[in-house]
């Protein structure tokens, strides 16, 4: 008993509680959901964000790799990775993307479209993530992408500074 709620609290994690089931471009709905959150919630600082980005991310590894497994066990398919359903990666990769980014519609807006794009698209070097093993694999890849799409809003908000 005490494995099944193991399991059962890591599946309802890794799909976002349930946003992975979601029929239609389930990492976009997570991702989409976690904008929608970050919009509403209250300003906090930018220590506490990182807190949550480090917590986000072990709960994300830890999450995704203990559903993952269970999926391979119970499909039989043990070369079976990074199962659609599993969107804590986008929540998580999206809070990477806002990271200290000005709270404004454009910037909110800017960050989701570059990161479901590079989450997608998987350029060099979030294609390199997505080959480690297990959650890191399935964590890293979204990490990189919203990290690459923060990296360029940043520039693009200095450059714009400058001008």
């Amino acid at each position: 008993m005490r494995g099944e709620m193991k399991y059962l609290l890591a599946r309802c994690i890794a799909t976002g509680f349930g946003i992975g089931y979601f029929p239609y471009g389930p990492g976009t709905m997570g991702a989409l959901a976690l904008t929608v959150g970050y919009w509403f919630a209250p300003e906090i600082e930018w220590i506490w964000f990182v807190v949550l980005l480090i917590m986000g991310t072990v709960v994300g590894v830890v999450s995704s790799s203990l559903t993952e497994r269970f999926i391979q066990i119970s499909s039989g398919d043990q070369t079976h990775s990074d199962p659609q359903i599993i969107v804590i990666d986008e929540i998580v990769g999206m809070l990477f993307a806002l990271l200290a980014l000005p709270k404004t519609a454009t910037f909110v807006a800017a960050a989701f479209v570059l990161f479901r794009f590079f989450d997608i698209v998987k350029p060099f070097p979030v294609n390199k993530f997505e080959k480690l093993p297990s959650g890191w694999g399935i964590m890293l890849d979204d990490i990189a992408a919203g990290i690459l799409a923060n990296v360029i809003l940043h520039v693009a908000r200095m450059i714009v500074a400058v001008v």
